[in-house]
Parts: structure tokens; C-alpha cells; sequence
């Protein structure tokens, strides 16, 4: 070979790995600046807002307007869902199976955060305190009311099954009839009225406080201590369109500092937050201060470090609610792949964007 071509192909192979060296060095594309987000109106977020603590994350990011927006009641299962699909909220609070629903109904989202198992507290099947039904055994052939889609029927179908009592869905007989009931305010009439014998739901919101902390109602059954609810279903979940954290992680990764710093401040200083909560979300200051410190309140859970049992627990509750005649989750239920793509582990422990490291 020429040694004019030897020195062009060295020169053209020393181009060649200067050019990849350049690309190596080259910072990653920087992610694009979020300047404003839309999350969703809760007691912590109102204090969050209120002492700074969303400005101080969200200013070290670029976002400089944060707006809290209604995304309906607890028991208004599919609204949250819809505002994030539109656009309209950036990230949504849901127990863990009510999340799952929405992701096996086709919501491409993904689980940034979950808490740490529950307990037999979150989730109580109430009567009327002057009601003949004692325990869960009392409610054969009785109606149950509450929300589909969470933790109202989550928790009562495990601890009635449990109890032998089962509770009936649309295609398996049970001895206790569901009434789905979507809105609070009708829950409640529906109890005072007699249309229904019991309920079940977190007693630390608004609406059944007020029927505990005046004495009208009274707890006859609980989720079981070691139970499926209490150790899968009855987790928190914090989930995001998929689109949206791909593109926005580090403004996932504020909120969630933020949550963890809220949380702690709201421990300490419980009765100042009980005020902010109550000025912001226009209740009584004893029923805010209710919502923090009851039991049932599931705003100020620890969270979840490690993926793999987030994902193990979506599939323990799955199995469970299958297997016992849930007519949703058998009709689409989450594959494993599903699952594994469901929960975003760069937001749990190791991960890139985790505030566990």
C-alpha cells in the first residue's frame, strides 16, 4: 500500500476516535425546564404550599408556578385519572388498587412512589351506633355501601370473606350485598337513611369524621392484621403519566422531597397544620386536626424503598381479589411485564431519581 494512503487511512481512524471522544464527553441532553405544574389539592399539599416548602424543591428546578387543583374526593375513583390522561395534573394520589385499575384500564401512567404496608386501622366497617349489627357476621343478607374502586370495597371484601360472610360481586354470589356508591355525602344519607347497613372507609376524611367524632357510628369488623388489604391493597401510591416523568423526572423527584419534608414538619407541629388545613380547605379546625392524627389517615405514610416488593405486592393483591370473584381485575388483569413496566423504579431506592439514596 501507498504510503500516502497508510498516513490518510491513519489520519481518517484518528478523526474517526477523536470525533467519539468529543461524543463521550458531551454532556447528556439537559432535561428540558417545567415552568409550572399542576398537582393535586390534599391537606399535606396545603401546608407544603403555604410554609414554602413545594416553592424551596420546585426553585431548584426551574418551576416557578405551582397551581393545586381539586382532583375530586377519595371516593370519586376515575377523576384524578382522567385529569392526568388530559393533561390537566401532574401527578395523582391513589390506594394501590384503585391505581391498578386505572393502569389495567388502559391509563399509561406509572407508580413514582408507594407507602409502606397499612394496617387493620385504615379502612373500618362502620354502623350505625344504634344499629342492631355488631360484628360482620350481622350483616348476612345486608347491603354494604361504598365506592367501587377502592378502598371501601377493597377492604370489607377481605374481612367478610374472611369473617365467612362473603361479599357478593357480579360473578360470584356472596351473603353480603355491595352497593356502589361513588359520592360521600350519598354514602353517608344512605347509612343514616337504612338504605344500607354498613360502610367502609377511612374515617380520618371529612365526611365520615363527622359521623365519628359525634358518636353516630360505630366499628364492627377490620381489615385482617397480616391480610392482602393491609400488607398489598391498602398501600399509597403516588403515579404519573408515563410521558410526563420520562420527560419531567426531576419535577417528580421535587414533589416527592417535598412530601417527605411536609410530612415531617405536619408531626411536629400538628396543631398549626390542623389550622392551615382547616383555613385552605375550608373545615372545621377539630375535623382537620381529626384527619391527621386519626388512625385511618393514610397522607403521612412512610414510603416504600424497594422496588421489587412494590411489585410483589401488586401481584399478591391481584392474585387475591382475582381469585375471590373480582370481576375487574379478571377481566383485565396486569401481566407481569405490565407490572414490572408499572412501577418506576427510578424513584425507589438506587434508582437515578430515588430520594431513598
Amino acid at each position: 500500500m501507498p504510503v500516502q494512503k497508510i498516513r490518510a487511512t491513519w489520519r481518517n481512524a484518528a478523526l474517526g476516535l477523536g470525533a467519539l471522544a468529543v461524543l463521550a464527553a458531551a454532556p447528556a441532553q439537559a432535561e428540558e425546564v417545567l415552568k409550572a405544574i399542576n398537582l393535586p389539592l390534599a391537606a399535606w399539599t396545603t401546608v407544603a404550599l403555604k410554609k414554602g416548602i413545594l416553592k424551596e424543591e420546585f426553585d431548584k428546578i426551574g418551576t416557578t408556578e405551582i397551581r393545586l387543583l381539586n382532583p375530586g374526593t377519595s371516593e370519586l375513583s376515575g377523576a384524578e385519572a382522567a385529569m392526568l390522561d388530559r393533561g390537566g395534573l401532574a401527578i395523582a394520589q391513589r390506594m394501590m388498587y384503585p391505581a391498578a385499575v386505572h393502569r389495567a384500564n388502559g391509563l399509561d401512567a406509572v407508580i413514582v412512589w408507594m407507602s409502606v404496608p397499612s394496617d387493620e386501622n385504615r379502612t373500618p366497617i362502620l354502623a350505625l351506633k344504634n344499629s342492631p349489627f355488631e360484628n360482620l357476621q350481622d350483616l348476612k343478607g345486608q347491603a354494604l355501601g361504598s365506592s367501587r374502586v377502592g378502598c371501601g370495597w377493597t377492604s370489607p371484601k377481605e374481612a367478610l370473606d374472611a369473617a365467612g360472610v362473603p361479599l357478593a360481586t357480579r360473578i360470584r354470589e356472596g351473603a353480603v350485598r355491595h352497593e356502589t356508591i361513588t359520592s360521600s355525602a350519598t354514602v353517608n344519607a344512605a347509612l343514616l337513611s337504612g338504605r344500607i347497613a354498613a360502610t367502609a372507609t377511612h374515617t380520618a376524611l371529612p365526611a365520615a369524621a363527622a359521623l365519628v367524632t359525634t358518636g353516630q357510628v360505630k366499628v364492627i369488623g377490620r381489615s385482617p392484621k397480616d391480610g392482602v388489604y393491609v400488607n398489598a391493597a391498602g398501600r399509597v401510591s403516588y403515579f404519573a403519566m408515563r410521558e410526563f416523568v420520562d420527560k419531567y423526572p426531576s419535577a417528580v423527584r421535587a414533589f416527592l422531597v417535598a412530601h417527605e419534608r411536609t410530612k415531617a414538619w405536619i408531626k411536629d407541629n400538628v396543631d398549626e397544620a390542623a389550622e392551615i388545613v382547616a383555613k385552605e380547605l375550608r373545615m372545621p379546625v377539630n375535623i382537620a386536626k381529626f384527619g391527621i392524627t386519626d388512625p385511618s389517615s393514610f397522607e403521612y405514610m412512610a414510603g416504600e424503598t424497594n422496588a421489587g416488593l412494590a411489585k410483589e405486592s401488586i401481584e399478591k393483591f391481584q392474585k387475591y381479589y382475582v381469585d375471590h370473584g373480582d370481576e375487574i381485575l379478571k377481566e383485565r388483569s396486569l401481566s407481569p411485564e405490565m407490572i414490572n413496566a408499572f412501577v418506576d423504579k427510578r424513584f425507589f431506592a438506587g434508582g437515578e431519581y430515588s430520594i431513598y439514596n
